[in-house]
């Protein structure tokens, strides 16, 4: 059985979002094995030191991902796209264990393959740590309320 997960490539700008908003609505859920199912099954990626290669090390990276980030908060940006990539800007906040924020900032480029499933995923991210009081990303665990600000809103 063939997954497809819409929006489909090539993608214009309305579907370049959607499917960026797509991908941030998954993050904020933290729900590893649903945002797994996003990826194909030989899904390649580079995310720090972290390198994946298959779905199912995608979804266990996730889970170590967020037993270690708490209070995780993102927002994705599109930042550029072209038939089957998309390129985005994004930022999060998280806590660690001691209790220390952190805002990590990152650009990500992605490849789709004609299913709608990421079969590439390179991430490069800077982690800067915050007081709390300094902190911008403030809804409900869970989706970011459409109402909320952008990165480009809260220049960030």
């Amino acid at each position: 059985m063939t997954e497809i997960r819409p929006p489909l490539p090539p993608f214009d700008s309305k579907t370049a979002a959607e499917k960026v908003r797509l991908a941030e609505d998954g993050w904020n859920s933290r729900d590893a094995a649903k945002v797994a199912l996003a990826y194909s099954t030989g899904t390649k990626w580079r995310n720090r030191t972290y390198f994946v290669s298959n779905r199912a090390e995608a979804q266990v990276f996730l889970t170590q991902k967020w037993q270690k980030e708490h209070e995780y908060r993102l927002i994705k940006e599109l930042f550029a796209f072209r038939d089957n990539r998309i390129s985005v800007r994004y930022a999060y906040e998280w806590r660690d264990d001691s209790g220390q924020w952190f805002r990590s900032y990152g650009n990500e480029n992605w490849i789709f393959d004609e299913t709608g499933l990421m079969k590439e995923r390179h991430a490069s991210i800077n982690d800067l740590p915050l007081k709390e009081s300094e902190r911008k990303f403030h809804w409900p665990l869970g989706r970011r309320p459409d109402d909320h600000p952008g990165l480009s809103d809260l220049g960030l």
